[in-house]
């Protein structure tokens, strides 16, 4: 009788485990398509211009003084005593571009600070919001941001300027310095970034924490606020590949004068 009842309680417990294997969900991961894009800056040179309005006020040359300045020609930081300019917005932001001695004179480093203090201020003051001070030196390397500033190469600049793409480059290197630190590590952010099909470009893909919030602003701002200057296959693009971020990016109430 004993081995009738062992016999039975085996058989019993067989069904059940054949039960629950057939109802228990498979865990199926998610794949991440490829991202569409190398890098987003080279995507569209029209989403700002060199027509479109700038918030820029007014400059104010500030003499020389001692600052340290980040210079990527020795890959480190170096105390120089650069010209010093205070560029005024109309939205009563400032900026303190620093201009490298090696422009040798006054009237040749103010031609620099006027030139890209004009430029800065065609970016929506959500960009600006944290920038403090701007790098400015001779030679061709690339731009960058970060550090409350944008690091800028004359040389490179002119590039940028040729391909018709020197503002959306600063849109990039701006959002490090104003967006990264509320927005790369936060929970919605991240939850966004799990969400979504892929990141928008293998450049933010290979760098998620350092430059997804950077290379997917700028087409944001595309979608929201260009659209008339993109194409219909680049916003379906945006559109199915970063729906999450594009929400998430919604929710934050950017300030973007002067593009709106």
């Amino acid at each position: 009788m004993k081995q009738v009842i062992n016999l039975m309680l085996f058989g019993l417990l067989l069904v059940l485990i054949s039960c629950s294997k057939s109802d228990a969900q498979p865990s199926i991961p998610k794949v991440q398509l490829d991202p569409p894009f190398d890098g987003t800056i080279f995507l569209d040179p029209d989403i700002i211009t060199s027509s479109d309005p700038s918030t820029f006020k007014s400059l104010a040359y500030a003499g020389q003084a001692e600052r340290t300045m980040f210079d990527r020609r020795v890959d480190d930081f170096i105390t120089l005593t650069p010209f010093i300019f205070n560029a005024n917005y109309t939205d009563g932001l400032s900026i303190e571009i620093q201009i490298n001695p090696e422009f040798k004179n006054v009237a040749e480093a103010e031609i620099q600070a006027l030139k890209y203090a004009e430029v800065f201020g065609k970016l929506p003051t959500a960009l600006r919001s944290d920038v403090k001070t701007s790098w400015i030196h001779k030679g061709t390397e690339p731009f960058g941001g970060g550090n409350n500033n944008l690091l800028i190469y004359i040389g490179q600049s002119l590039e940028y300027e040729n391909d018709g793409i020197l503002e959306e480059t600063l849109v990039h290197e701006a959002a490090h310095s104003s967006l990264d630190e509320y927005h790369s590590a936060s929970s919605g952010w991240i939850n966004a970034q799990k969400l979504d099909p892929s990141f928008i470009s293998t450049y933010a893909r290979d760098n998620p924490e350092r430059e997804d919030v950077a290379e997917t602003y700028l087409l944001y701002m595309a979608l929201r606020y260009r659209s008339d200057r993109i194409s219909s296959s680049l916003k379906a693009t945006i559109l199915k590949t970063i729906p999450n971020r594009i929400k998430y990016f919604d929710t934050q109430n950017f300030k973007m004068y002067p593009i709106k």
